[in-house]
């Protein structure tokens, strides 16, 4: 009986070795530092995919935050209209999609430090010459990106519902723009050049930006995120002073469009 016994002890504490060596495994994996951020893949050059990668000037700036912070940064896409769902559901934990800093959004999340510094641009057909400046947009059709800050910058400029607002799920309006089907569209500036640039369409940017566009990363407003977001804004900083977010700009975009 006591040999049962002593065999039943020495049993039950290898089990219990066993599980708590088990668990500690679990913990090591599940305290590790994972950021998730939410991004289209669609916005080129800032995220898109090539050869089933995701890439883009906000992959290459995310992948320099998760090295200051010796975190691992966890890509999630999905359409720019459902990622503030994501945001909010806790699905991710921030988005990194060039989103604006607009009043309404600065009141229902906390952003961190701004990286870039954009405007908002009218792009047209190269071969349109009577739309000069947003008073030439009236009566006509203006296209955007469905769920950006781009039809309320359009719609605060046209006071009297003059212009028709075409959204669309991603890009597709600079193809509408050049087959004459909408008039134009509004897009910040850095991603126009870019995107005429890359693609050769007949499209042009005519007159000045329509709003000064600040662009940060948001975080749904709770104690917890507060540490991450200053945590962020530290490493933000440091790339900003040795020179890292100016070279990732230099690459994507041959300019700085982290400074004002």
């Amino acid at each position: 009986m006591k040999k049962l016994t002593l065999i039943f002890l020495t049993l039950s504490t290898l089990l219990f070795i066993g599980c708590s060596d088990e668990k500690k495994g679990a913990d090591t994996t599940a305290n590790e530092k994972v950021i998730k951020v939410g991004t289209s893949g669609a916005y080129f050059p800032f995220t898109f995919y090539k050869d089933d990668k995701l890439k883009g000037f906000e992959i290459d700036v995310w992948n320099a935050i998760g090295k200051k912070l010796n975190a691992k940064i966890e890509f999630k896409t999905a359409k720019f209209s459902g990622l503030f769902g994501m945001l909010e559901t806790g699905k991710i934990d921030t988005i990194s999609n060039q989103v604006t800093m607009t009043d309404k959004r600065i009141e229902k999340y906390d952003f961190t430090t701004p990286y870039v510094y954009d405007g908002a641009q009218i792009i047209i057909n190269k071969d349109n010459n009577d739309i000069k400046s947003f008073d030439d947009l009236k009566g006509k059709k203006v296209g955007v990106t469905l769920g950006t800050n781009y039809a309320q910058i359009v719609r605060s400029l046209d006071k009297n519902n003059e212009i028709e607002l075409v959204t669309y799920e991603g890009n597709g309006f600079e193809q509408d723009v050049k087959l004459n089907r909408i008039a134009a569209f509004v897009q910040d500036r850095t991603s126009a050049v870019e995107l005429i640039k890359k693609t050769k369409l007949p499209l042009k940017i005519v007159g000045e930006p329509l709003e000064i566009l600040t662009n940060s990363f948001p975080f749904v407003k709770n104690e917890k995120n507060k540490t991450l977001i200053k945590e962020v804004n530290e490493a933000i900083e440091e790339l900003r002073k040795d020179g890292t977010l100016k070279k990732i700009s230099i690459y994507w975009f041959d300019t700085n469009i982290t400074d004002k």
